[in-house]
């Protein structure tokens, strides 16, 4: 049974749907040509009103407030100022200039949609049809007959259907694309041992030794790697990117998706005139926050105007952050294989029904406490830094933080931390609590890998609170782990439902969480309404219920014939169906 809520909400109406962009709305390849403005509109009917819209809403005002104080800040730097940015950036570009390399050949490979091509070859009869890997909760891929309807990766299916009405769904069978990854990387390491995998259908490779013993070009090396991929799978096709550096492969192998592939020389001019009008979406690490603060507050849409405005960037930015910025413009990247790097975090977390007690919430604290100390001494470590992390039933996030003196491990010094922490902000929630109505209990789980939430999205009350988790490590981490142990497997696979996506995909994995857990709830709560109705029932007499039988008469649904709404997924309602 699923629960329905209103879809409408007083601010609706002043929100436009052309400005609504998630996730699903940003093309992939094989998406050209779609209808952006119809994905746009769909997605944004079955969105508004929901929780999760909500909080959409307000992490894009908290990004148009960081926008406008960029502004104000642009507008506040003098001409001395600029002048003095401009040595620091032309410095720095010369720097990062002088660790240009061009002698190596990079290749990422990138399979062509791999689990719905996977599940073509197994059934033949699924060629030339729209189709999905996953179902009407999520979907993991979609074919390119698909995406010609605006359905992509991560998407709801109960919306990819209102995109494509013909749309087929195939369930995931992990193994099954395990087998064909495995497949895939025979022929990689034949060409590099040392190759880089990102996920199952990904991978990097520094064909340079093998050019050189070969006397051929990187050229000739994706074809001919992209023709065995094909024969050792027995029909699964791959796109290629060739370039100087990992960062201008990944996106050379998108430009002739499908089964095709790009080259991009190791020239620095031809490198410089490719990366120039390149949209900076295109790169990786820049996402769609980022796109609009340099878009909107610098004028920032390409990667040569990143160069253009070198002053800006410098002045407004953190070092670090006008490196990448700037080693972007530059079209500078990693050519060395990198190493494996030792875990520097470990975390657990449970999520539960929204509550006020207090006395739940700490037993709850030192049950994690205990999984963590666990999980911690399994891996023979220790850590100094514990992080504390509250979700609300509205999305909203806290995280706060204690570094000890020394480095701990076991249940007791980490309840001894983390129970400060708890106690700290239950006050600030028990006070929000006075002053607000009650909200749907909806239990999403944290964010996912590498994701940050500003940290005056405070929570509104105590109620709200249906997420503890503690984090051990030097940096906050995010491995997930809750009463069916939905985690993230190999760091890519949940171990729910099976769907991959890759630790890049931090919204799709936030926006996948919020499924399983609103499921759960709503699960739940349709237990709880059945017993009810049951109880209710068997405390009316019978000639009454035969009486209201033969008088009541059977109305038309004002919901009938429309599409469930998003809310189904993160919102419970007092309205069932």
């Amino acid at each position: 049974m699923l629960a329905m809520a209103n879809t409408e909400s007083s601010g609706d109406t002043a929100r436009p749907w052309q400005s609504y962009n998630t996730a699903y709305t940003n093309a992939k390849a094989g998406m050209q040509g779609v209808d952006k403005e119809k994905v746009q509109r769909i997605v944004y009917e079955m969105s508004k009103g929901s929780q999760y819209f909500k909080n959409e809403e307000r992490k894009e005002a908290f990004i148009r407030e960081k926008i406008e104080n960029m502004r104000a800040r642009c507008a506040k730097l003098k001409p001395a100022d600029l002048a003095h940015y401009q040595t620091v950036a032309d410095k720095r570009i010369l720097e990062l200039e002088a660790t240009r390399d061009l002698s190596r050949i990079w290749v990422h490979v990138d399979m062509d949609a791999f689990y719905a091509a996977v599940e073509t070859l197994s059934d033949p009869s699924l060629k030339g049809k729209p189709m999905a890997v996953g179902g009407m909760s999520m979907i993991s891929t979609a074919n390119y007959e698909a995406r010609r309807f605006g359905v992509r990766a991560a998407m709801p299916g109960f919306i990819a259907r209102k995109l494509c009405p013909e749309l087929i769904f195939v369930p995931t069978d992990f193994k099954k694309y395990t087998y064909y990854s495995d497949l895939t990387r025979k022929v990689f390491e034949k060409y590099d041992p040392n190759f880089v995998a990102a996920s199952l259908d990904e991978a990097y490779l520094d064909v340079t030794e093998v050019c050189k013993e070969r006397g051929t070009t990187g050229e000739e090396i994706a074809r001919e790697l992209r023709a065995g991929v094909h024969d050792e799978t027995g029909g699964l096709t791959c796109s290629a990117g060739v370039a100087p550096n990992r960062l201008l492969a990944k996106v050379c192998s998108d430009i002739n998706k499908p089964n095709g592939q790009f080259i991009l020389p190791n020239d620095r001019m031809a490198v410089m005139t490719f990366i120039s009008s390149l949209p900076i979406r295109k790169i990786g690490g820049i996402g769609k926050v980022t796109e609009l603060i340099l878009r909107d507050a610098l004028g920032i849409s390409t990667c040569e105007e990143i160069l253009q405005k070198s002053s800006y960037i410098c002045a407004l930015f953190s070092h670090s952050s006008a490196d990448f910025f700037l080693s972007v413009g530059l079209a500078i990247g990693g050519t060395d294989t990198p190493q494996v790097r030792s875990r520097r975090s470990i975390s657990n977390e449970r999520t539960f029904s929204a509550t006020g007690d207090e006395a739940f919430l700490f037993y709850k604290l030192a049950d994690i406490a205990e999984m963590l100390s666990t999980d911690l001494q399994k891996e023979g470590l220790r850590g100094r830094t514990l992080t504390l992390k509250l979700k609300t039933a509205s999305f909203e996030v806290r995280t706060r933080a204690v570094t000890s003196q020394k480095h701990i491990c076991s249940t007791e010094d980490i309840m001894k931390h983390a129970s400060k922490l708890l106690k700290a902000e239950l006050p600030m929630y028990a006070n929000d609590n006075q002053n607000e109505d009650n909200v749907q209990d909806v239990v999403p789980p944290l964010l996912g890998p590498g994701y940050s939430f500003p940290d005056h999205f405070e929570g509104s009350s105590l109620d709200r609170v249906n997420s503890v988790t503690k984090t051990l490590g030097d940096v906050a981490s995010s491995s997930i782990s809750q009463k069916e142990s939905l985690l993230w497997v190999n760091d890519y696979k949940c171990s729910i439902c099976g769907i991959e996506m890759p630790p890049s995909f931090v919204e799709e994995r936030q926006e996948h969480f919020d499924f399983h857990l609103a499921e759960k709830l709503q699960k739940e709560e349709s237990e709880t309404d059945f017993k009810t109705c049951v109880l209710k029932k068997r405390s009316v007499p019978k000639d009454h219920i035969a009486s209201q039988r033969k008088h009541k008469k059977q109305k038309p649904s004002p919901k009938e014939g429309k599409h469930i709404p998003i809310d189904v997924f993160f919102v419970k309602s007092n309205q069932n169906f």
